[in-house]
């Protein structure tokens, strides 16, 4: 009987030991929140050795911050969320365990070919890929169906057009006609992109440090000053920075043009209360063969400093996150990118994208050339502060406190300051 007890407590040791808990700090709250939280659930249900703690350690700024200070107390996540914006700032921080290592360490084969190129090539470095992709989007503009039918306008293709639709919008009783999200993301560096403009020089910053921004330019300047006058007859509203002042305004129906993310398309899904439909990002009346947009989103990166069965752990998660089947349950539910061609090819089969166009024009948009220098994304240091600096020198021009030419001046001598301050800091 002694004997028996014993070996019930072994085996009850064993098995409480066996299980392999995983940190993994992230940044998403709302929709996007629980959705995350339904995808971590059936990780765990799938399997009982891990266990998937996901914890909201506040936006993607304070997130990041968060992480860093606590790998150097030496209690950090195993998993951080971390946007494209921090992807320098992580590949330089020499805490990270490249997840292409990670896989290969522990005996995990994943395709990475089948990653959509324009999500592969950003997150790579010297042909090895550094973090998991996870959230990748891209930026569409969002309609209200009955505000255009109610004004007769049809779907714009160019910001001219743009501009005109919002205008007739709100002489039909519209409080606002276009309204923008993530201002310096939609604004200025996909517009950038399309467009084929740099955004910055050193093939934007994918050639080193020795860069500087180059947003401070005719065409950037034309469109801001546009958008500005728009705001004479509230044909354009600044409500805020990042996407939730401006997602609040047009789901309740105030505005007929919204620019933001592809995630907000399962939001739309589940709370407008009214006609909606969202199309490719304008562009100027002489673009004939705009190129790709670029991504957004955020990527999933580990941390130096862990146990190696708790690595085995982050990597079998990553393998479950890979599967066709995950990526097509986040996508649809959450609007972001369904981040294989393996995914992608399965949807189109499965006639999913007839049933929602929306969604693949995202993928469309961001797939439709072969990415230059100046569309295939933004590496550059302290990357996060230059978007703070052009928040703040374009709120002094929607506020009227400055002119265009002297906010982008601003904007330009203030980040080429921050990344000479990031260079010295590396060397």
């Amino acid at each position: 009987m002694k004997f028996l007890l014993v070996m019930l407590v072994l085996l009850f040791t064993t098995g409480a030991q066996a299980e392999v808990t995983i940190n993994w700090w992230h940044s998403m709250e709302g929709d996007l929140g629980d959705n995350l939280d339904k995808l971590v659930a059936k990780y765990n249900a799938s399997q009982k050795s891990i266990k998937m703690v996901p914890t909201y350690r506040g936006n993607y700024t304070e997130s990041l911050n968060a992480s860093i200070a606590a790998y150097r107390g030496g209690k950090q996540p195993h998993i951080v969320q971390v946007f494209e914006v921090g992807t320098q700032t992580m590949m330089s921080s020499n805490v990270i365990y490249p997840v292409q290592d990670l896989m290969n360490d522990q005996g995990i084969k994943i395709n990475w070919e089948d990653l959509l190129d324009p999500v592969r090539s950003y997150y790579q470095e010297k042909g090895k890929l550094m973090s998991m992709p996870f959230n990748s989007s891209t930026a569409l503009l969002y309609y209200n169906s009955d505000w255009l039918k109610k004004a007769k306008v049809g779907i714009p293709k160019t910001w001219n057009e743009v501009k005109e639709a919002s205008q007739k919008i709100v002489k039909a009783g519209a409080k606002c006609g276009f309204v923008a999200a993530w201002q310096q993301w939609t604004l200025v560096e996909n517009f950038s992109a399309i467009h084929d403009f740099p955004f910055a020089s050193n093939q934007n910053g994918f050639g080193g440090l020795d860069t500087k921004v180059a947003f401070n330019n005719p065409k950037v300047k034309s469109l801001v000053q546009m958008l500005k006058d728009m705001m004479n007859d509230k044909s354009f509203r600044y409500e805020g920075r990042r996407s939730d002042p401006s997602k609040k305004l047009f789901l309740n129906g105030d505005c007929g043009f919204y620019m933001d993310s592809t995630s907000q398309i399962g939001t739309l899904k589940k709370l407008a209360k009214f006609n909606w439909g969202a199309t490719y990002m304008p562009v100027l009346a002489d673009m004939s063969a705009p190129k790709n947009s670029i991504i957004g989103g955020a990527t999933l990166w580990v941390f130096k400093g862990h146990k190696t069965e708790e690595y085995k752990g982050v990597a079998d998660f990553f393998n479950f996150l890979n599967k066709a089947e995950n990526q097509i349950w986040w996508h649809q539910n959450t609007g972001y990118l369904p981040l294989t061609k393996t995914a992608y090819e399965q949807l189109k089969k499965d006639g999913y994208y007839k049933k929602e166009p929306f969604q693949e024009i995202a993928v469309l948009q961001l797939m439709r050339t072969t990415p230059t220098e100046n569309s295939k994304g933004i590496r550059l240091g302290n990357y996060s502060q230059i978007r703070d600096i052009i928040d703040e020198e374009f709120e002094k021009i929607w506020a009227g406190s400055s002119t265009v030419d002297q906010a982008l001046s601003s904007a330009a001598d203030r980040s080429n300051r921050t990344l000479e301050q990031y260079k010295r800091t590396i060397r």
